[in-house]
């Protein structure tokens, strides 16, 4: 089966709900779905690094993620933007963000914004009954007329921008971000309390009909604003001050995610929910300002870890792209490590393929329904799998385990990824025929690029 590209208006992609479960144009062959429509949690973390999981050997503690991903599918070969704009981007529409020119964070005061006449899972399941909402970091428009109810969203809380002081919740500028359907608010409270707080409300008060909920917590990433509860814990564990404080704020998220769940057993939905976590990029190395936030808060010089991989949040080796993810569905996914890459904009396809909503045959879609492979009726791909990302500094292609990275100055590095995961060795020299090989398929995606 030949596979799905991006779509350029979404009455034009979505043809409405089906009975059958199967994305009509898919690489990977459509599996046997459940009848009934399971409610969507699709929870977000900002900066989280492959090493700041306790279940990837961190010592960092995250008890409930760690419950999560032993009675789920985990994916250990994640892979997002190295940014957080361009993965929110590839989640939501199914596409790689430099179809949009979406290529680093939306920052400042940039107009910029996800367009609207785009096909996305918010609008989609709306359209075939879903209440959908939204709790944190949009990242995809920063001013009101493009926040999140424009793209189908039915209620929106928390912040257009890409951070903010987690108490005073104002963008590292001082502007205004927090908001409630697109109207600033002050509120008091740490955001990560108050995203959880709102993903439990929403998932208490859905209870008519299936929900899609959107949560995007702003923790890990900087500035980190964690009380002694959070830090103490770690005094004995990990003498870094510094990183004692991103640990601290690590376990405070995992404790949020814990009450989402808590909130959907509560329900009674446990049975019929698939949770969704991933991080946006990689772990930074460390941050520090003396303007943002008026030189106030920080600095954090040591923050997140992608050991064993290579890079941090910005760069396009594993360490910036491959993040901890997983897929929890109790009943309906059985416990299993998934070691085949999955990508952000597998998201949109797959989603929408369980949620019973068919997409248009020809609708250009980047990403894949990889359910097949979380259910494991499927083994792996029936071609080889390709990723593609350009960003400002260059861009990179994934092909059959083998990974090009080309930069703008000319500079290309060849690596292996199935026997070289931690690219340590540069192939480029050696193997100059996969190199113009990679190089035809880079073009070929780069020329659909906007």
């Amino acid at each position: 089966m030949r596979s799905a590209n991006g779509v350029h208006g979404l009455l034009a992609a979505v043809v409405g709900l089906m009975v059958s479960l199967a994305l009509a144009n898919t690489p990977v062959a459509a599996a046997e779905q459940p009848a009934k429509r399971p409610n969507i949690v699709l929870i977000i973390a900002d900066d989280l690094g492959y090493n700041d999981v306790g279940y990837h050997g961190s010592k960092i503690r995250t008890p409930n993620l760690d419950r999560l991903a032993a009675a789920g599918v985990r994916l250990e070969r994640n892979y997002v933007s190295p940014t957080c704009s361009p993965t929110r981007a590839a989640i939501l529409t199914g596409r790689y963000p430099s179809r949009f020119g979406i290529l680093a964070p939306i920052a400042g005061t940039s107009t910029q914004a996800l367009p609207r006449d785009v096909l996305n899972i918010a609008a989609a399941l709306k359209e075939a009954g879903y209440t959908t909402a939204i709790t944190g970091k949009w990242h995809l428009g920063l001013r009101p007329e493009v926040g999140p109810r424009q793209y189908g969203f039915d209620s929106s809380y928390g912040f257009l921008h890409g951070q903010i002081d987690q108490y005073q919740h104002v963008y590292k500028n001082g502007d205004r971000t927090w908001h409630r359907n697109e109207q600033f608010i002050d509120e008091e409270g740490h955001s990560t309390d108050l995203i959880a707080a709102e993903a439990v409300r929403v998932i208490e008060s859905s209870r008519d009909k299936p929900f899609f909920l959107w949560v995007a917590f702003s923790a890990p990433h900087h500035p980190i604003q964690e009380t002694e509860k959070w830090i103490a814990p770690y005094e004995g564990t990990i003498v870094n001050r510094s990183r004692r404080e991103f640990a601290a704020c690590v376990t405070h998220l995992d404790a949020a995610v814990g009450q989402i769940v808590e909130a959907v057993e509560r329900i009674g939905q446990r049975d019929n929910t698939l949770v969704v976590f991933t991080s946006d990029n990689g772990g930074q190395r460390g941050w520090s300002s003396k303007t943002d936030y008026d030189g106030r808060l920080g600095p954090n010089p040591v923050l997140g870890n992608n050991e064993p991989l290579r890079g941090w949040k910005g760069s396009l080796y594993d360490g910036g792209i491959c993040v901890p993810g997983l897929v929890y569905w109790p009943g309906t996914l059985q416990p299993r490590v998934l070691k085949q890459p999955v990508a952000a904009v597998d998201w949109l396809p797959t989603l929408l393929t369980v949620a019973g909503v068919s997409i248009k045959q020809d609708a250009p879609l980047d990403g894949q329904n990889i359910w097949p492979l979380l259910t494991g009726e499927q083994p792996t791909y029936e071609k080889p799998r390709q990723l593609y990302w350009k960003v400002p500094v260059g861009r990179c292609l994934i092909y059959d385990g083998w990974k090009l990275i080309v930069r703008n100055n000319g500079e290309i590095e060849l690596y292996n990824l199935n026997h070289d995961p931690y690219e340590q060795r540069e192939l480029s020299q050696q193997e100059p025929q996969r190199v113009k090989q990679l190089r035809q398929l880079l073009q070929q995606e780069s020329a659909r690029d906007g």
